[in-house]
């Protein structure tokens, strides 16, 4: 706390007086993070036009995008520190993934992109269900994987299995 009042030039009473605690500054920047990739996101989805493969595509390079940002350390540490924080985060992962990947396969599968046979809610349900086992501190450490690698390999894979094969002639 003393480096960021330094840093924003303020006195640690101030910043105490908005942040009682350390874990209520943490509670606070991830909640304006998520505010900021649920607007990103919600931005592919609007500004996806006919071209759904390249709307998916964008969607990957948006969240790799931004969990390239988060340090590895720091969820590991959110996760041993402070589990409340780390079950908010896994609660919006969890929204984030319903609603975005959810919009993106159905517009997907009635572009003829998706698989018609598998339900896009199991779909979406084998997605979380890859993340919430993988994307745990100790999971990621365990298979030497940062954030990034992991969501973007099990986001890849889901979305290669969900893609409707085209019989070449």
């Amino acid at each position: 706390m003393d480096d960021l009042a330094a840093e924003l030039r303020m006195s640690k009473k101030t910043l105490y007086a908005c942040f009682p605690r350390k874990s209520s500054l943490v509670e606070a920047v991830l909640k304006d993070k998520f505010n900021e990739v649920e607007q990103d996101l919600s931005r592919v989805a609007s500004e996806a036009s006919s071209d759904i493969e390249e709307a998916i595509h964008r969607f990957l390079q948006r969240v790799q995008r931004h969990t390239a940002e988060i340090h590895p350390s720091f969820v590991r540490d959110l996760g041993r520190e402070t589990p409340h924080l780390f079950r908010i985060v896994e609660h919006r992962r969890r929204r984030l993934i319903r609603r975005h990947v959810a919009a993106l396969f159905n517009k997907g599968r009635r572009a003829g992109l998706i698989r018609k046979d598998i339900p896009v809610h199991l779909i979406i349900e084998i997605l979380l269900g890859a993340v919430e086992a993988i994307m745990t501190p100790s999971k990621l450490t365990e298979l030497g994987l940062t954030l990034e690698k992991g969501y973007s390999t099990i986001i890849r894979l889901i979305l290669e299995g969900a893609i409707e094969r085209r019989s070449t002639p």
